[in-house]
């Protein structure tokens, strides 16, 4: 038995351009859980997940009704994670024996309030605007603005997880048997207060990779498995002559330069857990999971003493 975390990505609610529909997210969600109840049973199971789309449909919802000021970012991503957490525990527990307990957890992720990303917010979130609109937004919501392609969008700060809080939670669920769905959307962030102890919420978006990585390095996994919706890491992705990464070392692997919004995060998050623990991490497509597990699908990162080769 293996204790795995698995980070799922936000393919598995909503393929790419399509409507953000409950119908659509069921459907997807539906998929996913067939895949992650194959590698659920025999082992123990930490389960991760994307919230992208939809804390940025909660972000334009909010924008609308003017009534109230808008829901801040650390509760709109406790929301999130009851919406996407009860869609995939439902489906889990529709796939497993009844003997096999799903549990869905908020969980909380310390930050740094003094991180350098809250002085140079970069992750895009909610509306697309005009210049004109973005201004006046800026002007009228205190928001840091970016351009996005032609339009502008408001960008939020995405600071470095720090410590996952409510570990003995999870270990105390998995020592039961219970497969696990914690840290979704990179976790609920809070910062600690003057005090150096209370801890409140604070306007962020948590990478989800990089706080999968923390949660695995944290829990002690024997692997983790970061399940998105192409086969492997690829150099010179896009152009014809991209090539799959097959087995490689995280030394390797952090020699080259991955797209700071898509791979790379995914191929830090890997290369930290692998040098932290000297255990293997997996990148590939969620519908080839088995195979990764297995040791015969996606990107396959190891130190070199575990038999790992140098990038294809």
């Amino acid at each position: 038995m293996m204790r795995l975390v698995v980070a799922l990505g936000g393919n598995a609610l909503l393929q790419r351009s399509e409507p953000p529909t409950a119908e659509n997210q069921l459907d997807n969600i539906r998929r996913a859980a067939v895949q992650i109840a194959g590698v659920a049973a025999g082992h123990e199971l930490v389960l991760t997940h994307g919230n992208g789309p939809q804390v940025g449909l909660l972000a334009l919802q909010a924008a609308a009704y003017t009534s109230v000021e808008a829901y801040p970012l650390d509760v709109l991503g406790a929301q999130t994670d009851g919406m996407i957490g009860y869609l995939l525990e439902q489906e889990l527990a529709n796939l497993l024996p009844p003997s096999r307990a799903v549990a869905t957890l908020l969980t909380r992720v310390e930050v740094d309030p003094n991180d350098p990303a809250f002085e140079h917010p970069t992750k895009p979130i909610g509306a697309v605007y005009t210049q004109a609109e973005a201004e006046r937004a800026a002007a009228e919501k205190h928001w840091a603005i970016a351009p996005d392609g032609t339009a502008f969008r408001r960008v939020v700060a995405s600071p470095k997880p720090l410590r996952v809080l409510g570990l003995r939670s999870i270990r105390l669920l998995l020592e039961h048997g219970a497969l696990v769905i914690a840290a979704g959307g990179g976790g609920i962030p809070v910062a600690r207060g003057d005090d150096g102890h209370s801890l409140q919420g604070i306007e962020a978006v948590i990478d989800k990779d990089l706080c999968s990585g923390l949660l695995a390095r944290e829990l002690d996994a024997d692997c983790l498995i970061i399940a998105t919706d192409v086969a492997a890491v690829y150099l010179d992705w896009g152009q014809p002559n991209q090539r799959a990464i097959g087995k490689v070392t995280p030394q390797a692997l952090a020699a080259h330069d991955f797209a700071a919004g898509s791979m790379g995060p995914k191929v830090e998050a890997a290369c930290a857990f692998v040098l932290a623990t000297g255990k293997r991490a997996v990148i590939g497509s969620l519908d080839h999971i088995e195979e990764m597990l297995a040791g015969s699908a996606g990107t396959q990162v190891r130190l070199a003493s575990a038999g790992s080769a140098a990038v294809l």
